[in-house]
């Protein structure tokens, strides 16, 4: 924006102040922000959204028509139909990038390939207590891990971009001496510095950012989550700190209390920080409806929401299986009854994993084999996506009861 007065135009009237030179100051955004839509991956991991393969595309359709300039589309090993969606919506030709999410392993990069994205956001835990306790890893795995996947990623011709999961509670030295190993040993087109917890003030994202930026020469990608409510505050300050990317949701859905709001960060930046991230803004309204019609949009309000603490991502449930009991803030960082909230739930659904099958048969007293809880998440997923819901216990005892008839 380069009007004499940014504030003002026909279509807005907002404060004068926000543009003085004494503010404006330490402001160094890039000359292009742009948008890296996680709705399609990130935001349906909301306990409770199930996207079908039609709906994944409608979605990724309506997002190119908004101009958004990559497309997270997806994880393929979450179900052949994620895969399948990904796939359609790579032949689509849609427009923007398409990406993939991969674990840091050689054969989640693979799928990838073969879905045919332009690139992955490939992860990693980041943080000494989740790779010790919620993984049961040592700390060099750590590091081995995506050495070897990024390397793979960037023979396959990927834009790869690395994703630490759980970095703003690592130790800043042994966070920034990782991924540096990684960019050297391995590869890295891009950095993406992950809040995965919600657990930055703004002043903590652009000194994190600047702190980054400083160390590792590469492009910055700003994932932070909304706990605390600060998502788009956050994500704000990272940008004017140098962040070149922003990964958002429309409307922000996503686990726990959700990711940062597309709508409001790039309205914000527009029209209070002058940053034209070059999306076509009179798209917002009709793609947050169409969004909120096909997840159903349960609410996801930071601490107090019925649901916000549930846990439906398999990852997540091993977390919880793993080293809730002892280590609870690991992975709930504000335990629910400091707002007076219920305990957290696994709850059971398409986004479900083993830990998930294995959490609730125990609860139910249904001993599973090995083979049959891998079979019961199986039929899980397909339920959830039929049902498109959550899964209660006398339906998810019924399949497995039925596995268990069968195998035996």
């Amino acid at each position: 924006m380069t009007t004499k007065e940014p504030w003002k135009s026909d279509s807005w009237f907002v404060s004068p102040w926000n543009f003085l030179p004494e503010v404006t100051q330490d402001s160094h955004p890039p000359k292009q922000v742009r948008i890296h839509d996680i709705t399609l991956r990130d935001g349906e991991q909301q306990s409770g959204i199930v996207f079908r393969k039609d709906d994944k595309i409608r979605i990724a359709e309506k997002l190119a028509e908004a101009g958004v300039h990559r497309i997270e589309a997806g994880m393929p090993v979450v179900s052949p139909q994620d895969e399948a969606a990904i796939k359609e919506i790579v032949k689509r030709n849609l427009g923007p990038q398409i990406f993939s999410f991969c674990r840091c392993m050689v054969d989640d990069v693979k799928r990838a390939v073969d879905c045919g994205v332009d690139g992955i956001v490939i992860e990693i835990p980041c943080s000494q207590h989740l790779i010790e306790h919620s993984y049961k890893w040592p700390l060099e795995k750590a590091m081995s891990l995506p050495i070897k996947a990024t390397q793979f990623a960037r023979e396959q011709g990927l834009y790869t971009v690395f994703f630490t999961i759980d970095a703003t509670r690592s130790n800043m030295d042994w966070y920034l001496n990782l991924i540096q190993r990684v960019a050297q040993e391995g590869h890295m087109d891009a950095l993406a510095i992950v809040d995965t917890f919600g657990v930055l003030s703004p002043q903590g994202a652009f000194y994190y950012t600047k702190t980054v930026k400083e160390r590792i020469n590469r492009p910055l990608e700003i994932h932070f989550h909304n706990t605390f409510g600060m998502a788009t505050a956050n994500t704000i300050m990272s940008v004017l700190a140098g962040g070149e990317v922003v990964h958002s949701t429309v409307t922000g859905i996503g686990e726990g209390p959700g990711n940062c709001p597309m709508e409001e960060t790039v309205m914000a930046l527009l029209i209070l920080y002058g940053v034209d991230v070059g999306i076509k803004y009179d798209k917002l309204t009709e793609l947050s409806q169409l969004v909120g019609e096909i997840a159903g949009t349960p609410a996801n309000r930071p601490f107090v929401s019925d649901g916000v603490y549930d846990i439906e991502s398999g990852i997540v449930a091993s977390w919880y299986r793993n080293s809730y009991e002892q280590h609870p803030t690991y992975i709930s960082p504000i335990l629910p009854q400091v707002v007076g909230h219920r305990a957290a739930e696994v709850v059971m659904g398409k986004k479900s994993g083993l830990d998930s099958v294995t959490i609730w048969a125990d609860k139910l007293g249904i001993d599973l084999t090995e083979e049959e809880t891998g079979e019961t998440l199986h039929r899980v997923k397909q339920c959830a996506l039929d049902l498109k819901r959550l899964l209660r216990e006398d339906e998810f005892s019924e399949i497995a009861l039925a596995v268990k008839k069968v195998k035996g």
